[in-house]
């Protein structure tokens, strides 16, 4: 059996040239990659000081329940006990969150989820202060659950999660906060636009297809529990090392709860032991500094992984209705869709969220007639927020599956159908924003189409390998009723921050002369979780300045804000931050060089450029080291980078240019299905995927087949089974995700059509193989079992046909 991968195909319309090593176009070594492999890298929950405490938080028992008392005296007087707090210790605010700010630092009033930290201990060692939890007396009055988010969003009797009367921060107005709506976003175009009804619409389609799909809640999975220390200063500030994907959003949140400044609330990236979205919200930042504070001394907190899955917010679950109308040749003609979002107990980015998945809630498809509602609401299930896709992700799930049943309907190649109505550049959103930038949609389609099949794979006796059958050396699948299915998924995704918000990214850059060297120094505070940052600021600086010894400063707020590591960002944002700095950097060098008199003062135009350690002329040759022309001198430069401004949706239209820049993969599955036990076996994914410009090889393919397996996790295993808004599973034993075993080989085509506005024309490329790949499994699985299989995880039973509870 041949194991050897299939291959990555860069197909490069325009090339990076670079003189510099490890510059922009290589491939260089990872600066963290052989810590992280030796298992020598520092993670957030490997900190250590000799006289620090340890924090634990009390959680609720219920998911919705009145706290009518809390009686901490057997807490306080356990030996070894150094601090019990509840909400009426918190020395600010008491509440916090990243959109609105409507989930406390400890429960008062009442708990709306089942975990929600309602008491806080620091005591000496870990055991104390779990004993200290069981000491801990709380009065509940047991309230009914509001587990129904359909309900939640529609039923004017639901009982409301937040109660009317409620203090709440004001929501911006086109959010259409209400009842236990976070957000409403309706669209409308075209005829719809115009008050047309759906039974109007529906007369300008030959062929009509329905459904209703369903998303279930599927968790981050990072491996790295959620943890930090945090330790008390001397100027009556605390300084915190944490693991997480904002640190400015962060300390913006926590300072306020401290009733400190922000420059008394000092913020160190720990090591991050991956984040997916679940590091945007905070966890036990503010508890680990109340503690720290209160009692004088360091105090560490790690979650266990049951803990875990209650301290974080998870990918929104979704309820999805849609209606397609064609002409019998395949022309889209209008489509409609509502799309319901849970967000459980508080907002997080529940209202962004509801954003992307309705402008993005029909696909990269021309639909002249659209109507579509998006719903984010409150319930007393699980807190949801961002995850890889962010809303993206459903929506996608619930337009490939009409495009796949249209297809069926109309007797047409899958394929074909998408390519008749696929977007390309100079095509509009139903927001009406028009793609500005290369969009080759139908040449992907047709290139996936195009790639060999895998064969069929034998062992040495000609009968199927055991470890290619579904079910795998489990040895569960003989082979005899194991049916092959195809099927594809196409996902567009916006990157970077949308709707208006003020989004940058600031970066540091230091050239000086160390040891008889140039040296330079990249300073920002952007969250390395994994994604391959800490080299790619290395990579731009090294091309820019021509050095070769660049040094990334650690992260941390004594920069300007990086922004979050979310939304495919980093790279555009902080890669543009850091390229604007060297710029600058550069050009102070080419004054040097000019007032040295190496340039000639009647042609200050002069085209100069770095290269080897060496300012150089235009033709190439050297004009004088950078260790010369330096000497003690030392040039340091900050700059902000912003992208292009963007817009709120119109709250009754949905109409704006409400993204930044959009990221397409297409993905084709091959599956073997055993039909009569209900096993899957992923045989291929392939995937072709534009990005712009590739600046690091094996990290962008790395990216590709990391959210293509998160996709297929979602696809046939992971969820999160919440049951009366009680979590059923909460630990890595009973929610599964994809192993080495699981995830096939993956055969890569990656184009570079480069973005004219984005810094070397590059795309996010993180999140589209996370949307597509998820649609082109079912589809596969949907092909071989003739099932309609309309919700994910697709489960065993679902391919019997035997009804869920």
């Amino acid at each position: 059996m041949s194991t050897s991968p299939p291959p990555t195909t860069i197909r490069r319309l325009t090339g990076l040239s670079t003189t510099v090593p490890d510059g922009l176009g290589a491939s260089p070594r990872r600066p963290d990659g052989t810590l992280k492999v030796t298992g020598e890298f520092a993670y957030s929950s490997d900190m250590w000081t000799d006289d620090m405490l340890w924090g634990a938080t009390l959680r609720s028992p219920h998911p919705h329940a009145r706290i009518h008392g809390i009686d901490v005296t057997e807490a306080v007087h356990l030996p070894g006990v150094h601090a019990v707090l509840t909400h009426e210790d918190v020395p600010g605010e008491k509440r916090y969150g990243l959109e609105y700010r409507d989930q406390p630092v400890l429960a008062f009033g009442k708990v709306r989820y089942r975990g929600e930290p309602v008491a806080i201990v620091a005591a000496d060692h870990p055991e104390t202060a779990r004993r200290a939890l069981e000491r801990i007396r709380v009065d509940y009055e047991v309230l009914e659950p509001v587990d129904d988010p359909r309900l939640a969003a529609f039923d004017p009797g639901c009982p409301l999660v937040h109660e009317a009367g409620e203090r709440l921060p004001p929501a911006p107005p086109q959010h259409r906060r209400s009842g236990n709506r976070v957000r409403h976003q309706p669209i409308r175009t075209g005829a719809f636009a115009e008050g047309a009804s759906l039974a109007e619409v529906r007369r300008l389609a030959d062929v009509v297809v329905t459904g209703e799909y369903r998303v279930g809640m599927q968790d981050q999975a990072f491996l790295g529990p959620e943890s930090g220390l945090a330790v008390p200063a001397e100027d009556g500030g605390v300084d915190l090392y944490i693991a997480t994907q904002w640190l400015h959003a962060d300390q913006s949140q926590i300072a306020p709860c401290l009733g400190l400044p922000a420059d008394k609330v000092r913020l160190t990236l720990a090591g991050v032991g991956g984040a997916f979205g679940a590091r945007e919200d905070m966890s036990m930042q503010v508890h680990a500094c109340m503690l720290a504070l209160r009692t004088g001394r360091p105090v560490k907190i790690v979650y266990n992984r049951e803990e875990s899955f209650h301290g974080h917010v998870h990918r929104h679950p979704a309820t999805l209705r849609y209606e397609h109308g064609a002409t019998r040749d395949g022309r889209l003609m209008y489509a409609a869709a509502e799309i319901v979002l849970d967000g459980g107990a508080y907002a997080s980015t529940t209202a962004a969220v509801v954003g992307v998945a309705s402008s993005l809630g029909l696909g990269p498809y021309e639909i002249p007639n659209a109507r579509v509602d998006a719903y984010g609401v409150y319930t007393t299930n699980p807190p949801c927020g961002a995850m890889r896709g962010f809303g993206a992700v459903q929506a996608c799930f619930g337009y490939e599956s009409q495009m796949d049943r249209l297809a069926a309907e109309l007797g047409l190649d899958p394929v074909e159908l998408r390519v008749r109505n696929a977007m390309s550049q100079g095509s509009r959103l139903i927001t009406g924003q028009r793609i500005d930038a290369p969009l080759p949609m139908a040449d992907m389609l047709r290139r996936i189409r195009d790639m060999p099949m895998p064969a069929d794979r034998t062992g040495p006796t000609g009968r199927p390998d055991p470890r290619t059958l579904p079910g795998g050396v489990a040895n569960t699948s003989r082979g005899e009723g194991v049916r092959r299915g195809v099927g594809y998924g196409v996902g567009l995704k916006n990157l970077c921050f949308s709707e208006g918000f003020d989004d940058h990214s600031t970066a540091r850059v230091r050239l000086e002369v160390v040891g008889g060297e140039p040296a330079v120094q990249v300073h920002t505070a952007a969250a390395e979780v994994g994604q391959g940052l800490v080299t790619l600021k290395g990579q731009i600086a090294r091309t820019e300045l021509g050095v070769q010894r660049v040094t990334i400063v650690p992260s941390d707020t004594r920069v300007g804000s990086a922004g979050s590591s979310s939304a495919s960002r980093q790279s555009y944002m902080t890669g543009g931050a850091v390229r604007a700095a060297c710029l600058a950097v550069r050009e102070r060098v080419f004054e040097l060089a000019r007032a040295a008199g190496l340039v000639e003062r009647d042609h200050p135009g002069e085209l100069l450029g770095l290269a080897g350690g060496k300012v150089v002329s235009a033709t190439g040759g050297a004009l004088v080291s950078l260790s010369d022309l330096l000497g003690a001198t030392v040039i340091e430069e900050t700059r902000e980078f912003r992208h292009r401004r963007t817009e709120m949706l119109d709250p009754t239209t949905g109409q704006g240019a409400s993204h930044t820049q959009f990221g397409m993969c297409v993905h084709r599955a091959v599956v073997d299905v055993d039909v009569e036990l209900g096993l899957v076996k992923v045989v291929a994914l392939d995937a072709v995927q534009d990005v712009g410009r590739v600046l690091h090889p094996l990290q962008l393919a790395g990216q590709i087949q990391g959210g293509a397996a998160q996709g297929l996790g979602l696809a046939l295993m992971e969820e999160i089974q919440v049951s009366g808004s009680v979590i059923r599973n909460p630990s890595f034993t009973d929610y599964l995700i994809p192993t080495i075993l699981d995830v096939p080989p993956m055969r890569i085509e990656v184009l570079e059509h480069p973005d004219p506005e984005a810094p070397y024309g590059l795309r996010g490329a993180g999140e589209p193989p996370t949307l597509s790949s998820t649609p082109a499994i079912v589809a596969a699985v949907r092909a071989a079992t003739g099932r309609p299989l309309n919700r994910v995880p697709v489960r065993p039973e679902d391919i019997l046909g035997i009804e869920r509870e």
